[in-house]
């Protein structure tokens, strides 16, 4: 076999991140192999192994370095680690043939070429890559083959390199590529490493000759069943830590079009699509900008882990974001704008790939059978357009483009049809969208028409999710731009700000068309009695439109639609009502999970904010799809209740007037109705319990939890603490009842018992009675947010009495628990705490903002009761990784803290304690 150098050819080591000869030196490593030749070396193996793992190193640190130097420079660093990797595979191969198994005259049968393959076969290598090789033999593999082909495999593995091999002749490549496409796709992009080169030339001949000649269509079908498996293991486009490899939108897709265009047209190079007319040349630029963008994202991914690292968690995301240098700016975070930035790249690779496969498709895609053609109904669609396999596409450009209302027109005739739109007319839509300017969507006809696709063919999703996608909505609302693909940083979104707006729609279109009556009976039956849906679907469309800007976004949103809602044809009063719904779009959300709506104070503010059922039963509507459209996780039943209960009370105040909120009122009732339920208890009984409480209790609590207490508190004997564990299934929780002689601390003992048994609570409240007793109510979840199981309530309830009975140190036993997973480290949630004497009658409301940890609630009821404050009510909303818990408190001698000094005490010790709990979750 001829002896191989490493002079590399001049393709190799064209357009690297650097030098050839500072990646690899050639000449030093023929130096050592002639030392070792002439027997200078006692081992030689040694010798040149740990020549080569030196020179790895030097390479991998040289090629990282300039990569860092110049961070979006992926296609110069893929080469620079695939021709590092040529080098250290072929010097390896001469240390097996030339040293450890020399042979100066083989055989016909001890020919050998090797092959690199996949990924390391189109010469593209991430840091971490594997590096997949064919050892290809004339015949079956002879002795001295097998030596070679374990001597080089070693050596790659001693250098630490994941190498996947196989040793096969062209026969078996043939064969085994007809029942394998993973096999057949890695063959595709064989690359000629060194070794026979007319063996190589016969794998090549035989492939295409025997393999994939013929078998195109079958190749694309595999591809794309393939991609689809991929997408759904995966998730869609938008997933919060996507993976760069396999995800939508990923490097996966681009290669799988190159893969089939390589397939189907022979192409070597993908610039070669578009003289096949598969890509214009924008299209072609925005293919390689994406490539590159991923591989970058890549590269940095497995160069920050030091492994083959393809997720961007949310860890990572701001490491590579910071290796990529981005910065913050204008309010929003570096991670926040690189992530962003992918999304938009995944987006182009999805409509690329659309465009891709539609040309494919009317070259392979087979005919229907003639009887079918024959009997199958064709659907009519207007002047102007036409189907094409089952796609609406246009006649004739020119007449087209002639009306530029043809723009929005063409995605009425869609959901009209109920057909998806022709990637070629999706193609002339999207280069041409100069023709919506400032006379375009001024025009009445145009607004009609962009409010019709929302309002009139019951689904507006579809049609917002493909005119966002090709650019018509952020060119008829420009300012909705600025949101396109739009990530925030956080735990609580599963969407980009433009999909959210999409889902959150989406939601709508399905409680109009009743789909959702039984979740959502309320707001079902809102849209049902009838309301503005003009005002309604704007609201939602532009609710969220001034995100990213550092202002708050309600209020800066609510000022943009004052200039958009004329824009979309709305007349003045609606413009109102919508501007009206942004600003305030959070507020019944707040009111809901942040304060006490048993409280009547919280009820008479909010009502007083509303004013009207008209705006309550919008704001209603616009809060439930918000919520829905944040992540399929997020709405459950505990805020369904929140948000019903705190709509029919302001609902009965406006129409009833507010004196029907009144504790008196409701106390009564409240007794009323506990009499009727414990109806054969002894009427004694019933009297002491009725007058040993409070009137908060009376109004804070269903009737299920005073019946549960009755029973708690009935024959209590006295030191005990009595527990009632139950499910409560309305609320997707586990209701938790304690009854016990009141003392100071009790809560924060309570709390720390439920954060020792890894319970989250979501609720609280806590009442003392006449008599000396305190009854606490917590609701609690599990690790997954559900109800305890009926079957984990004995063991739940045996760990909550034996933390309480002081078998267990909480303070302790709580640091193990108390821990920040190492994905989430990342997100920043600045600590807010503010004081609220305007939000009860009868208490302070202590507002903490920060972030969420299993020992914080815990922290803080130990913290405010070392300070001797009363805690009446703990209401706790959790939104991802950050927490507002909320306080109704008291002094010891039951008043508000009404001076300064106090409350900055209280928040200076409560600020205290959350540092400390973060230092010691960081352990």
């Amino acid at each position: 076999m001829t002896e191989l150098t490493l002079d590399a050819p001049d393709t190799r080591t064209r357009n690297l991140i650097c030098a050839a000869s500072d990646i690899f030196d050639g000449a030093a490593f023929d130096a050592a192999m002639l030392s070792a030749k002439n027997g200078a070396a006692t081992d030689v193996r040694a010798d040149i192994l740990g020549h080569l793992k030196d020179a790895q190193t030097q390479g991998r640190a040289r090629i990282a370095d300039a990569f860092r130097a110049d961070p979006f420079a992926s296609r110069a660093t893929i080469r620079a680690y695939s021709y590092l990797t040529d080098c250290l595979v072929r010097s390896a191969l001469r240390l097996a043939q030339d040293v450890l198994h020399p042979n100066p005259t083989p055989t016909q049968g001890e020919k050998l070429a090797v092959i690199a393959v996949g990924g390391y076969g189109r010469g593209e290598m991430a840091p971490f890559s594997d590096v997949d090789l064919l050892f290809l033999t004339p015949y079956k593999i002879t002795p001295w083959a097998e030596s070679v082909i374990e001597a080089t495999l070693y050596v790659l593995w001693d250098l630490k390199l994941k190498v996947g091999h196989a040793s096969r002749t062209v026969r078996d490549c043939i064969r085994l590529g007809t029942e394998d496409f993973t096999i057949r796709t890695a063959m595709l992009e064989h690359r000629f490493l060194f070794g026979d080169e007319t063996l190589a030339a016969e794998l090549d001949t035989r492939l295409q000759a025997d393999l994939f000649a013929g078998t195109e269509r079958q190749f694309i079908e595999a591809k794309l069943a393939e991609r689809e498996a991929r997408h759904i293991r995966q998730g869609q486009r938008y997933v919060v830590e996507p993976n760069v490899k396999e995800g939508k939108g990923g490097l996966r897709d681009l290669q799988s079009l190159f893969w089939i265009g390589k397939y189907t047209h022979k192409v070597q190079d993908p610039a070669e699509l578009v003289s096949l007319g598969l890509f214009t040349e924008e299209e072609f630029d925005a293919f390689v900008t994406a490539e590159d963008f991923l591989w970058a994202a890549r590269c940095h991914l497995h160069l920050l882990t030091g492994r083959p690292t393809e997720q961007l968690s949310f860890d990572m995301q701001v490491a590579v974001a910071e290796a990529m240098g981005y910065k913050d700016k204008a309010g929003r975070r570096g991670v926040e704008i690189f992530m962003q930035a992918f999304f938009r790249e995944a987006t182009v690779v999805g409509d690329l790939t659309r465009i891709f496969l539609t040309k494919l498709e009317a070259v392979h895609l087979k005919d229907e059978p003639l009887l079918e053609r024959l009997f199958k109904r064709k659907r009519k669609v207007k002047a102007g357009y036409r189907v094409i396999h089952n796609r609406l596409a246009i006649n004739d450009d020119t007449t087209f483009l002639a009306d530029p209302l043809n723009l929005l027109h063409i995605f009425e005739e869609g959901l009209r049809t109920g057909m998806l739109i022709h990637p070629d007319a999706m193609r002339l839509i999207a280069s041409n969208l100069h023709l919506i300017d400032d006379a375009f969507r001024n025009t009445p006809e145009a607004q009609r028409l962009f409010l019709d696709l929302m309002l009139k063919h019951g689904n507006p999703e579809r049609a917002l999710r493909r005119m966002n996608e090709l650019g018509v909505l952020s060119a008829f609302i420009p300012e909705f731009d600025d949101i396109v693909a739009m990530m925030q940083f956080n735990m609580y979104h599963s969407y980009t700000v433009d999909e959210h707006t999409i889902q959150c729609i989406a939601q709508l279109a399905m409680i109009e068309k009743e789909e959702l009556v039984e979740d959502l009976p309320v707001a079902s039956s809102i849209l049902k009695r009838g309301v503005s849906r003009r005002v309604l679907y704007v609201a939602l469309l532009l609710h969220d439109i001034a995100k990213g800007k550092p202002e708050d976004h309600a209020i800066l949103g609510a000022q943009m639609a004052r200039k958009i809602g004329p824009r979309l044809g709305l007349k003045q009063d609606e413009v109102d009502t919508v501007e009206w719904l942004i600003r305030y779009h959070l507020l019944m959300s707040d009111m809901a999970q942040k304060r006490d709506i048993a409280d009547p104070r919280t009820v008479r503010d909010f009502a007083k904010a509303v004013q009207t059922v008209k705006r309550l039963d919008l704001l209603c509507v616009l809060t439930v799809c918000d919520i829905r459209g944040v992540g399929p996780d997020v709405w459950n039943n505990w805020k369904a209740v929140l948000i019903r209960a705190l709509y029919r009370q302001t609902k009965r105040a406006l129409e009833d007037g507010m004196e029907a909120l009144t504790r008196h009122n409701r106390g009564t009732e409240a007794k009323k109705d506990l009499r009727a339920a414990l109806s054969d208890w002894p009427r004694k009984d019933l009297q002491t319990e009725t007058a040993r409480h409070y009137d908060p209790y009376w109004q804070g609590l269903h009737v299920t939890a005073h019946v549960a207490i009755a029973n708690l508190l009935r024959g209590h004997a006295g030191n005990e603490i009595a527990i009632d564990l139950h499910p409560d299934e309305d609320r997707d929780a586990t209701r938790a009842c304690f009854a016990m002689p009141d003392h100071p601390g009790i809560f924060a003992r309570l709390t720390g018992a439920l954060a020792l048994v890894g319970a989250n609570v979501v609720d609280a409240r806590s009442y003392t009675t006449k008599d000396g007793f305190v009854t606490d109510v917590f609701w609690i979840q599990d690790a997954d947010g559900n109800p305890y199981d009926a079957a984990r309530l004995p063991r739940l309830r045996k760990m909550i009495e034996r933390t309480l009975a002081g078998e267990v140190v909480t303070r302790e036993a709580i640091k193990d628990r108390d821990k920040v997973k190492k994905r989430e480290k990342a997100f920043k949630v600045p600590t807010h705490i503010t004081f609220d004497n305007d939000g009860s009658d009868i208490y302070t409301i202590i507002e903490v903002d920060t972030r969420d940890r299993a020992g914080l609630l815990y922290d803080l009821t130990r913290t405010l009761a070392a300070s001797n404050v009363y805690i009446a009510n703990a209401v706790i909303a959790t939104y991802g990784e950050q927490v507002v818990d909320t306080f109704y408190v008291k002094d010891m001698f039951g008043l508000k803290y009404y001076t300064e000094s106090k409350q900055k005490t209280l928040e200076k010790r409560l600020r205290t304690a959350i540092t400390e709990g973060v230092e010691r979750a960081k352990e």
